[in-house]
């Protein structure tokens, strides 16, 4: 089966669910070929589900994801695992083998599914962590590095093979400030760099309205989407309470702080 480029995505009237749990349903939404498409909501709305559920992990309950005019579940287990390997994922912990040097971590992929010459795989790995900016950092551990480092150097991994998708779980999580600025500006780089899509599942504020374009909101409560759109829209013009109240976080912290200083 030949694939051509994997964007856009269409969901399709998809339902979540864990046995007869159900998660989230009545999901519609299109995510545009270089969207950085951001997953959001409260906590135990279905993000990381949906976000199996995308990249081929969990089988939705009903409903279609389709790439590019391909449904990803309609698919045989071949047809799917070939899908697949067009998407670059990044997880929460990084997910390094510890015992691999950062080098190998990132050839891994491509001494699976390439006939690399060791050669080339060497110079295609010295890109990718240059990419990720880790240059010089080839022989090192994943344990000798930092934790924004380790999440460059999974992000390496995951571009390994080149994917015109790329989905982000948590990337900022556990990461200061400053750490986590530096990780959006390179998933902007990369984003333009490979042509891709970007598909991320975050909270953080920062984030979502830094690089975010477009975007879904799961509500836990309703169990269902309560808009679509790019973050910074959303925040001018839906009425939403749920929404306004996700989006505005940050000025109730400073609110809350400069209450408290004027106190002291």
């Amino acid at each position: 089966m030949t694939v051509q480029s994997a964007a856009p995505i269409t969901v399709t009237d998809l339902t979540m669910a864990y046995g007869d749990f159900i998660v989230m349903q009545g999901l519609n939404f299109t995510i545009n070929q270089g969207d950085i498409f951001v997953i959001m909501g409260g906590s135990g709305c279905g993000k990381s589900t949906l976000l199996k559920l995308m990249i081929g992990l969990k089988a939705p309950a009903r409903g279609k994801i389709v790439y590019n005019g391909i449904d990803l579940w309609a698919q045989d287990r071949e047809q799917k695992k070939q899908m697949m390997r067009g998407f670059g994922i990044l997880y929460q912990s990084g997910a390094l083998w510890s015992s691999m040097t950062l080098a190998e971590n990132v050839a891994l992929p491509l001494q699976l599914y390439t006939s690399l010459s060791r050669e080339k795989i060497r110079d295609q790995v010295a890109l990718k962590l240059s990419l990720a900016g880790l240059a010089g950092f080839e022989d090192f551990y994943p344990s000798e590095i930092s934790g924004g480092m380790r999440k460059r150097a999974g992000l390496a991994r995951a571009i390994a093979l080149d994917p015109k998708i790329l989905f982000f779980d948590e990337p900022s999580a556990g990461l200061d400030p400053v750490s986590s600025r530096r990780l959006d500006d390179l998933i902007l780089q990369l984003r333009d760099s490979l042509n891709a899509t970007v598909v991320i599942v975050t909270h953080e504020l920062a984030s979502i309205f830094a690089i975010g374009s477009n975007s879904v909101f799961l509500d836990p409560e309703s169990r269902t989407m309560l808009a679509t759109g790019n973050p910074h829209t959303l925040l001018a013009e839906n009425s939403d309470p749920k929404i306004q109240t996700f989006l505005r976080r940050g000025e109730t912290a400073d609110l809350r702080m400069n209450t408290t200083t004027e106190k002291v």
